[in-house]
């Protein structure tokens, strides 16, 4: 459990910049202790196949090498880094995330544009003070808008748009020539990305209006320095803004106050975007806030140590919820998976955590009947299916690619299921679930407390069950569905294998 004065860290991996936020817990609330933010402009490192250019990976890795450094010593519990729309797209996004985790020391999360939005709002609603106000909180970033409308601490709509600084600069401004024709193209082609929030986020909703970093922070710090307020855009201010650009022409040109130098390239898209954000919601004024994605990252950090308040437990039980499962069933598996999972990660590495392990296994029991309510035939892929295509909060996609892969593993043919059987700890996983499944077949409270699952220290990718004495006798059914698992296993490289004890019959 983090305990009060623990330090926390926060990794921000965004289109235009990467941010780390180091905080002191202190009593549920955090205090800044440090900020970095480096300019990294990924997000214009796509190419025309939208892959990383090798020159925008090395900048990634270059600044995660500086922040692993300052890192060193953190427990892996008190980071979380995530990515986002940048590395949502890139198709080479793996070999980035395999190096950029070995040169930072820690896990990276790539989250969607929903989890990026409900982790803005979180942020930006916990750095400001406690009234009765409906909020909506714009973040306009390199490569994407979040837009959320919420309520206390509590987003209740959340949407991403592919619209943002880098992309529209990169688009729309290109020359780094300023005109007032750019300027039209981009905002027009902002209010076509960005249209269904009409609908989504009607005036008559919302009391006040929020911007959380990026763009709003420069274009406040750009108005402040030339006599408008710093706190407050207004659609006036945005205008003047977008004529002093126009009247200077060109980039090179620009020598607007408070517009810093890793801004520049990037401040005509962001002002269009804004711009096009303001006539299409009908703002007046944004107020600008302080909280931002890298505080929602850390408030989550904290949450997540009581299952009670973690975002994910309580996703898993709207989607059991949502989708008619049978909870009492679930729960069965849930707690036999963990048993077998516990006995496994009991005799491996002595400094492996295996409380995301466990949880994780958990919650895939917790929904591994989830596609029945589709079709009972073929119901594990119909669930894989649900989570894969599921905007679950609190969960990035890989946590989500991992859960959506032990529901469809959890029955049927193993070789057929696109997974690493290299990875140990998938297979211990999947396995644990698989055997709880059959051992509740029945669904009905089972005997499963005497049954033992050990690896063999010399014989590697191998797992012996140990029944109790005449199991298979008093449990005939369960017995054969054990045996057919072994055979299962047979062509992933892993050896199953089951041995009973001597005893007399038990009686019933």
């Amino acid at each position: 459990m983090m305990q009060n004065g623990s330090l926390l860290a926060a990794l921000d991996l965004g289109s235009n910049s990467y941010r780390l936020e180091i905080a002191r817990l202190d009593h549920g609330q955090i205090s800044r202790m440090e900020y970095i933010k480096e300019t990294v402009r990924q997000g214009n490192g796509l190419d025309e196949n939208r892959n990383l250019t090798p020159q925008a990976m090395q900048r990634g890795w270059d600044c995660l090498a500086r922040f692993g450094e300052r890192l060193a010593g953190f427990k892996k519990s008190n980071v979380r880094a995530v990515a986002t729309q940048t590395l949502r797209e890139a198709r080479n996004r793996d070999e980035f995330l395999a190096k950029g985790q070995a040169i930072l020391g820690f896990p990276i999360e790539v989250i969607s544009g929903r989890e990026e939005a409900r982790m803005i709002y979180q942020g930006v609603a916990h750095m400001l003070p406690e009234t009765d106000e409906k909020r909506l909180v714009i973040d306009i970033g390199g490569r994407s808008t979040e837009i959320i409308l919420g309520h206390h601490f509590e987003p209740q709509v959340m949407e991403s748009y592919r619209t943002g600084s880098v992309a529209w600069s990169m688009k729309y401004f290109a020359d780094g020539q300023f005109t007032p024709e750019s300027f039209h193209r981009a905002q027009i082609a902002a209010k076509a990305v960005l249209d269904e929030a009409i609908d989504l986020y009607p005036k008559e909703e919302w009391d006040q209006a929020y911007g959380s970093s990026g763009t709003v922070g420069a274009v406040a710090d750009a108005l402040g320095a030339s006599g408008w307020s710093s706190e407050i855009i207004t659609w006036e201010g945005l205008v003047w803004l977008e004529k002093s650009l126009i009247r200077a022409q060109s980039l090179d040109k620009l020598k607007i106050e408070g517009i810093k130098e890793d801004r520049k390239a990037v401040i005509g898209g962001g002002i269009a975007v804004l711009k096009a954000v303001f006539e299409l919601l009908q703002i007046e004024s944004l107020h600008c806030a302080q909280g931002a994605l890298r505080h929602g990252v850390l408030y989550d950090l904290i949450e997540r140590e009581d299952s009670s308040t973690d975002t994910r437990t309580l996703t898993i039980n709207r989607l059991q919820n949502s989708f008619h499962v049978d909870t009492a069933q679930a729960l069965r598996v849930a707690k036999v998976a963990h048993h077998f999972l516990s006995q496994l990660c009991s005799q491996r590495n002595e400094s492996l955590d295996a409380t995301p392990l466990l949880r994780t296994v958990e919650w895939a029991a917790h929904l591994h009947e989830i596609g029945m309510c589709i079709s009972h035939t073929d119901y594990h892929k119909h669930g894989a299916y649900i989570l894969g295509q599921s905007d679950a909060a609190g969960f990035a996609l890989s946590e989500l690619h991992q859960l959506s892969l032990l529901v469809h593993g959890h029955r049927g043919k193993l070789k057929k299921l696109d997974a690493d059987f290299e990875d140990e700890s998938f297979c211990l996983q999947l396995m644990s679930l698989r055997l709880a499944v059959i051992v509740c077949h029945a669904r009905r409270d089972p005997q499963f407390e005497q049954i033992l699952l050990s690896l063999p220290k010399k014989a590697n990718q191998t797992v012996e069950i140990t029944l109790p004495p005449l199991w298979s006798l008093n449990f005939p059914q369960s017995a054969h569905l054990l045996h057919e698992e072994v055979n299962s296993w047979l062509k992933t490289g892993w050896h199953l294998s089951i041995d009973q004890l001597e005893a007399k019959p038990l009686t019933r």
